[in-house]
């Protein structure tokens, strides 16, 4: 029986690529809106004059996850004619393993029969049962990929390694909903780096801020300009030149992060923040810590700075903070200033 977790899958279609070099959009089941086609034609590495083949590459675009699997077509097979192919699932969740498995036992289909018949068959199995068989005797079930085991696949211990106590630069910026923008030119770089920093704001379990693959075109900028705060990757370097994008921006093959003017006040840095960044870099530096429990050491010491943001919120009317509540504790200002952005990130501020 269908279950919620089954249907999260949106669609699937297909691009191939001729012979003579054109590309298209040659299939799709049940149906993919015109804008959304076009976009994942942008990202389909076969629309990009052949610079690069990536065989996975995956992001968010209007509250839509798409992940896109690429195969050269070895000879000889069913599909003559055809040189290399592309298949997009679209998608209401994220889980890059989940999908990456099950496009590639669609990708074998597609290969062997040389029709979508197949393809459409395996899916719409998946839609109702959760489950595929694949040729190779083995079978794909949704139930192995759990979301919990998506969202600790990355390396918390290598983006640390890269940055060491700035790190804590990219946490405030989460802890706060600021805009982040990362620059690789290289898209696996790209995915592999940004997919792990929502989880240095783990109390949210919030993956929607996080936009891996973004082109610098009007359509996908609008989509992010209505996140309030986000992860978004780019692999143009213009993009550094882009100030009204960003308050935080993350060259990763230079490994500098630089905070833009304008949210220099709001990421201002003091003790509180010291003490956490000893905490991020002691646990990832520790040979016998997991990625996943340094990610639990540090939502422990976030949760610390959470209560007690909560105590100081219930002590107030309707529990919600105001500037002058804070005062009355003399904190040291930056964390009188970090607790009061936080506040209003977390909706705790009285407006």
């Amino acid at each position: 029986m269908a279950t919620t977790e089954t249907q999260l899958m949106l669609s699937v279609g297909l691009i191939e690529k001729d012979v003579n070099g054109d590309t298209l959009w040659v299939w799709c089941y049940p149906s993919v809106s015109a804008e959304l086609r076009q976009l994942l034609l942008t990202k389909c590495c076969l629309t990009q004059d052949g610079r690069d083949f990536h065989t996975f590459v995956f992001g968010q675009f209007s509250r839509t996850w798409y992940y896109i699997t690429t195969l050269e077509v070895q000879e000889p097979t069913a599909l003559n004619k055809v040189t290399h192919f592309s298949i997009a699932v679209t998608a209401k969740d994220f889980n890059p393993e989940k999908y990456a498995a099950l496009s590639r036992i669609l990708c074998r289909m597609y290969v062997k029969h040389g029709s979508p018949v197949k393809m459409m068959e395996a899916y719409i199995t998946v839609l109702t049962k959760g489950v595929c068989q694949n040729d190779e005797n083995g079978s794909f079930l949704i139930k192995d990929y759990d979301v919990r085991k998506a969202y600790l696949a990355g390396s918390i211990k290598d983006v640390v390694s890269q940055f060491g106590m700035e790190t804590i630069i990219l946490y405030t910026a989460l802890m706060l909903k600021k805009r982040i923008v990362v620059h690789h030119p290289r898209i696996e770089a790209l995915l592999e780096f940004t997919r792990v920093l929502p989880a240095l704001a783990w109390h949210r379990k919030d993956w929607s801020v996080l936009h891996p693959y973004v082109h610098l075109t009007a359509a996908e900028l609008d989509d992010l300009k209505k996140c309030p705060g986000y992860i978004a990757g780019f692999v143009d370097p213009e993009v550094s030149n882009r100030l009204e994008l960003f308050d935080v921006f993350v060259s990763l093959p230079d490994s500098v992060i630089t905070v833009s003017q304008g949210a220099k006040d709001a990421m201002a840095m003091g003790k509180l923040h010291k003490d956490v960044a000893q905490v991020i870099v002691q646990s990832a530096e520790d040979a016998e810590r997991s990625d996943s429990q340094v990610i639990k050491d540090i939502s422990i010491k976030t949760k610390e700075i959470l209560t007690n943001l909560f105590a100081l919120a219930d002590a107030c009317e309707d529990s919600k903070l105001t500037l002058e509540v804070l005062k009355q504790h003399h904190f040291p200002p930056a964390t009188e200033n970090f607790l009061f952005h936080l506040a209003a990130a977390e909706q705790l501020l009285r407006i």
